[in-house]
């Protein structure tokens, strides 16, 4: 997680025991630092600084005391959102000086040359790949509103599938990657069933629960787990959690 603590001073990278609730400082830098990923083996995270005056691309390993290290600098801020199960590439939202926002990925092999995946004239972020890592849900505005799409990963495509159908943001998959789960410009968490090997389908989304903090000036997100839902705060030891079973558009209870 993300926090703000004034004993040390910016804004840190935190690491938090969910079983015990204990927390511990992993960056050390006294400018900002954010929006941790997890690698899929859980041996490094990447994250964004602005220690040199843009938001940059770092990694650090969870284990032993080994230095961060500059995965990519450019004139663009730029924000991961997700890491490929296969561990290849890192997506992330790219921040032009004019304030054009778009989803890119950094390949982690090869030259490392990070690949424009959605550009255009609209505002598109929050790439989440799926369990195959065959496609890449991401939010566009291009139809007038925040929606989810879906295009393959990780190439060049033109072909794109809507997911939402009354506007939609902050897109994850589930574990087995046959449900596609959003929030809804109510704040609620919405599932729509999808499949598909060659070509994409979604089928017609429906509500699964109020989200809590949701409302929340600094929600950022939450994780779908094997028994339900995780959504982060900053004011509180352990993550708020919800489980599956949580009343059709209702508000949940915590369930630890």
């Amino acid at each position: 997680m993300t926090n703000s603590n004034p004993q040390f001073g910016g804004l840190d990278v935190w690491l938090i025991d969910t079983a015990r609730g204990h927390r511990s400082r992993f960056t050390l830098d006294p400018e900002r630092d954010g929006r941790p990923i997890w690698s899929p083996d859980r041996s490094r995270i990447v994250f964004t600084s602005d220690r040199t005056g843009t938001w940059d691309l770092y990694q650090k390993a969870t284990h032993g005391t080994v230095q961060e290290e500059v995965l990519l600098k450019s004139n663009d801020g730029k924000f991961p959102t997700d890491w490929s199960p296969d561990g290849r590439f890192i997506a992330y939202n790219s921040i032009s000086p004019k304030g054009d926002v778009d989803v890119w990925l950094l390949p982690l092999f090869g030259d490392r040359k990070p690949i424009p995946f959605v550009q255009s004239e609209f505002f598109e972020e929050f790439g989440f790949f799926s369990p195959n890592g065959r496609w890449l849900a991401y939010v566009s505005d291009e139809s007038g509103r925040y929606d989810v799409y879906v295009r393959r990963c990780c190439q060049a495509s033109t072909a794109i599938w809507p997911v939402s159908t009354g506007g939609g943001s902050h897109p994850r998959w589930r574990r087995d990657g046959r449900e596609l789960f959003y929030l809804d410009p109510h704040g609620r968490l919405m599932v729509a069933d999808v499949s598909g090997s060659e070509a994409f389908r979604a089928g017609e989304p429906k509500v699964l629960f109020t989200a809590p903090l949701a409302t929340d000036p600094v929600f950022s997100g939450y994780s779908a787990t094997a028994d339900g839902f995780s959504w982060p705060s900053p004011w509180e030891k352990t993550p708020h959690r919800t489980s599956r079973s949580c009343s059709t558009g209702s508000p949940c209870s915590r369930t630890n």
